[in-house]
Order: structure tokens, then C-alpha cells, then sequence
């Protein structure tokens, strides 16, 4: 990985984009992307676009990337749409490496695009409804919530509105953690708190408002231990990213000075495991993979982003990420550590929850923000002196996690 760059990034604001087009996200993020390479169309050797709902919502069953590329005037190359659940854009990103690697290309381009705010509301979170083997969902079911027995919810603590089953997971997964661990409700909501404060000073992020860890946990609940502003919102979105090799930096206008270096990319499914067996954890696994591939430790990285649909998910990912031990996330979180400023700053921009959940495009957005973190342009929200930065995004479901993982290690010149 030693000569792969990130040329340039390119993101549209996250959010309720109720005005605005896919193609038209896309066009927007790609642009961006290609400007600030120094680049056109025409030096993209090979595009990868990562998206879950174009189908289903927008009604472009098939091809999606080549139809999205084609409009942009991208055309004449290997064009690929990719789809791994909320990892797509990092999918799509990690493929674009290894293309580079092959030595198919010089320059390639990763994009995530989704367009999930529609006005049918029951089919819109019916978008979540293939992020698990769809054959025996209600084995899956039963599997993931036994998870947090042994924690009952009190009264009062679980939503009587319709929302995905999966944030029924994502509170049985809470459940564990806080029965095997001590971890507390506090300690999940200050991770919410700490990102819906950095999201402030981000002008992409979707929720720009700073709540306290009182008012997060006096928000409307979905199910104990979570509440409404510990979860991710439904969101539109696109982030690209230009990739290239030694050879192709050299073709770019005036971006070396700007390139960020790419140390290591994993993309691993999960695989068979206990729920007591957390050192068997996809995420761990991965990072442990990149962290080999990168010549990097754990103590090494200046700031992370990963993948946190809810805010405990940013607890259970930097355990995984080796950036505290397990069953230490929560007490870490509550004392500020994840915080810009703090001694291992995780989503600066905002996280899932605060920044948006475009589902292709999240893993992108999450590398954008490192990449500006990485160039010191972050701006109120910068980690100082931020040299290496680590990204871990999730997708699907299979068995007791993800069923598929990202992680990617980049580094400063």
C-alpha cells in the first residue's frame, strides 16, 4: 500500500435532501472530488459506486454505477456498482485500491450515493429489511435479541412507534455490554453528547445542534438502553473519493502537497463465533489485519471514525480497534477521552448520529472527514497535530455482528 494515494474528496452536506436528485448528489460529490484532485473525467481509469437503495427507491434495478458514471461523462472503463449494506461506499473505496495495486489503473474513483428520504415512509425503512439472510429472519431474530437478556428495560424506555428491528439489536447488543462490562446508559449517551457537539462545528453534517448528556438521555426512547439522539437518522447524501498510485499523483495538477497515503485497507466478512469471545470480533480481526499491513499500532492513530448507527456502536468499535481495552469504552467515553481535545478524538464529524447515514455513502464520508483531518483543515473541529487516522465501517448482519467489515489506516506525508 506503500505508493496508494487519496488524490482528492468530495462530499455533498448530509441530510433531508427532499429537493434534490441522486444523479444530481453524485454529480455534486464527484465534481468536488475531481477539483480538488486536480483531475477530470477523463484521468479515471476505473469507478467504483457503492449505494443499497437505488433500486428499490429510485428504480434502477441494475447498473446503477454505470448509468450514475455515465451521466458525468465517465465512460469507456470499468465502471462497477458494489453493494455491502452500510459498507458499500468502503467497499467500493477498498476495491478501488486494489485496482491501483493490480495495476489496472493509475487513478481510480470511489463514489456512495443514496437517496432514502422518499415519501413512502413504510418503504423507506423497508430498505433495511435485506441487511441479514432474509431465509430465516426469524431465527435471526431470536439469535440477536438473547443477546440482552439478563437486562430487563424499564418502564416507560422502549418506543410504541414503528422503527427498524435492527435498533432492537443495536439495544440487545447494548444490553451485553452492560451486563459482561458495568457499561451505563450515561456512558452511551455521553458518546452521543460528545458527537452531536463536534457535528456543530461541521458544516456537512445533518444535526448541527449540541445537546447535553441529560437531554440525550431525556429524548424520546427506542429501546432501552437507547434513545432517540443516541441513533443515526434516515438520510441523502454522496461522497466520492479519487484514488490513485505514484504514477498517477505525478499526472495530477498541484495535489502531491494535499495527497494523503492510504497504509492499509481490510474489507473481511465475519465469521462463527460465541458472544463471549469478543477477541473473535470481525472488527478486531480487520484492524489487527490493517494494523500489520499499515507497520502501525493502536497507539499510533491521532483520530478515528467508525461506524455508529448508534452511539454504542462507537463504544463497541473502539474496543475492537484496540484504541481502549474491552469493556472500557464506556467509562472512556464518559470521561471525555473520545472527545476533540481528548486523548483518542472518535467522529469528529459528528458520527453516524449527528452526521448523517447515508448508507453508500457513509464509509466515504467517514474518509473525507479524515482526509481533511489528516490535512489540518478541519477547522474548529481539527485534532492537532493529527498524523495517522484509522476508519471502521459496518455492514449488514450475520449471525451475532456484521456481516461484513471495513478498516482503513491512512497516513500523513
Amino acid at each position: 500500500m506503500n505508493d496508494i494515494y487519496i488524490a482528492g474528496i468530495g462530499m455533498t452536506p448530509f441530510g433531508r435532501l427532499l429537493d434534490r436528485t441522486v444523479y444530481d448528489m453524485v454529480g455534486e460529490a464527484v465534481g468536488l472530488a475531481l477539483k480538488d484532485a486536480g483531475c477530470g473525467t477523463a484521468d479515471i481509469g476505473s469507478a467504483f459506486y457503492g449505494t443499497l437503495t437505488n433500486g428499490q427507491f429510485q428504480g434502477q434495478t441494475a447498473i446503477p454505477g454505470p448509468i450514475a458514471m455515465r451521466r458525468l461523462g465517465i465512460e469507456g472503463v470499468p465502471v462497477f456498482t458494489v453493494e455491502n449494506a452500510c459498507a458499500a461506499g468502503s467497499s467500493a473505496f477498498n476495491l478501488a485500491t486494489l485496482a491501483l495495486r493490480a495495476g489496472s489503473c493509475d487513478i481510480a474513483l470511489a463514489v456512495g450515493a443514496e437517496k432514502m428520504n422518499i415519501p413512502d415512509k413504510a418503504k423507506m425503512f423497508s430498505a433495511f429489511d435485506g441487511g441479514w439472510d432474509v431465509s430465516t429472519v426469524e431465527q435471526n431474530k431470536a439469535t440477536l435479541l438473547a443477546i440482552g437478556e439478563g437486562v430487563v428495560a424499564p418502564p416507560g424506555t422502549m418506543s410504541e412507534r414503528p422503527y427498524s428491528v435492527f435498533m432492537d439489536v443495536y439495544a440487545a447488543l447494548c444490553r451485553h455490554h452492560m451486563k459482561t462490562y458495568g457499561t451505563t446508559q450515561r456512558q452511551i449517551a455521553a458518546v452521543a453528547a460528545k458527537n452531536h457537539q463536534h457535528s456543530v462545528h461541521n458544516p456537512l453534517a445533518q444535526f448541527q445542534q449540541a445537546f447535553s448528556i441529560e437531554q440525550v438521555l431525556a429524548s424520546p426512547p427506542i429501546a432501552y438502553p437507547l434513545t432517540t439522539l443516541m441513533c443515526s437518522p434516515i438520510s441523502d447524501g454522496a461522497a466520492a473519493v479519487v484514488v490513485c498510485n505514484a504514477d498517477g499523483l505525478k499526472r495530477l495538477n498541484g495535489s502531491a502537497g494535499r495527497a494523503v497515503r492510504v497504509l492499509a485497507s481490510v474489507v473481511q466478512t465475519g465469521s462463527t463465533r460465541r458472544v463471549d469471545e469478543p477477541h473473535k470480533i470481525a472488527a478486531h480481526l480487520a484492524a489487527k489485519k490493517a494494523y500489520e499491513q499499515a507497520g502501525v499500532a493502536p497507539g499510533d492513530v491521532d483520530v478515528a471514525e467508525v461506524h455508529d448507527a448508534s452511539a454504542m456502536g462507537e463504544i463497541l468499535n473502539a474496543e475492537s480497534l484496540m484504541l481502549v481495552p474491552f469493556g472500557e469504552g464506556g467509562p472512556a467515553a464518559e470521561r471525555g477521552d473520545f472527545t476533540v481535545g481528548g486523548r483518542m478524538p472518535i467522529n469528529p464529524s459528528g458520527g453516524l448520529e449527528s452526521k448523517g447515514h447515508p448508507i453508500g455513502a457513509t464509509g466515504l464520508g467517514q474518509i473525507h472527514e479524515l482526509v481533511t483531518q489528516l490535512r489540518g483543515e478541519a477547522g474548529k473541529r481539527q485534532v492537532d497535530g493529527a498524523r495517522i487516522a484509522i476508519q471502521e465501517n459496518g455492514g449488514g448482519l450475520y449471525g451475532i455482528e456484521e456481516a461484513v467489515v471495513a478498516v482503513n489506516i491512512f497516513g500523513r506525508q
